[in-house]
């Protein structure tokens, strides 16, 4: 669900605030995301599946069958989570979307009261420093 104006220009000030207190720090977050995390996360069964590979080859060179099985297991294993972190990263400018089923309710009310949280913060902050100035 996409946010309200209000709460786009909530959000906009706290980036602003954000990047005047600490832009160093705010940089830092910046970079990071499920984006930069799935894509890791891709690369790391990209490199364990050629570890498989290599498993697999060396039980046959070796003659033994374990080793073998190891390496198709692994092989296997690193292949799911290639192609499920693939289909789940999110595309350039698009926010991820929340996952469907009993848990998805709970996760936006969760994310809601969090939201909520945050803008009362917000809010109360604000508040003291137009009352201390």
């Amino acid at each position: 669900m996409p946010l309200s104006e209000h709460e786009q220009r909530m959000l906009e000030q706290m980036e602003r605030a954000l990047y005047a207190e600490d832009p160093k720090f705010a940089s830092a977050l910046e970079g990071s995301g499920l984006r930069t995390y799935t894509r890791r996360r891709v690369y790391q069964a990209v490199a364990g599946f050629l570890v498989g590979i290599a498993l697999l080859m060396a039980g046959m060179v070796a003659k033994q069958v374990w080793l073998s099985v190891v390496g198709f297991l692994v092989m296997l294993g690193c292949a799911v989570l290639a192609v499920t972190g693939w289909r789940k990263a999110p595309k350039p400018g698009e926010q991820p979307a929340a996952g469907a089923g009993p848990q998805a309710g709970r996760q936006a009310r969760q994310r809601r009261s969090m939201m909520d949280r945050i803008e009362e913060r917000w809010q109360r902050r604000r508040d003291e420093q137009q009352g201390g100035q």
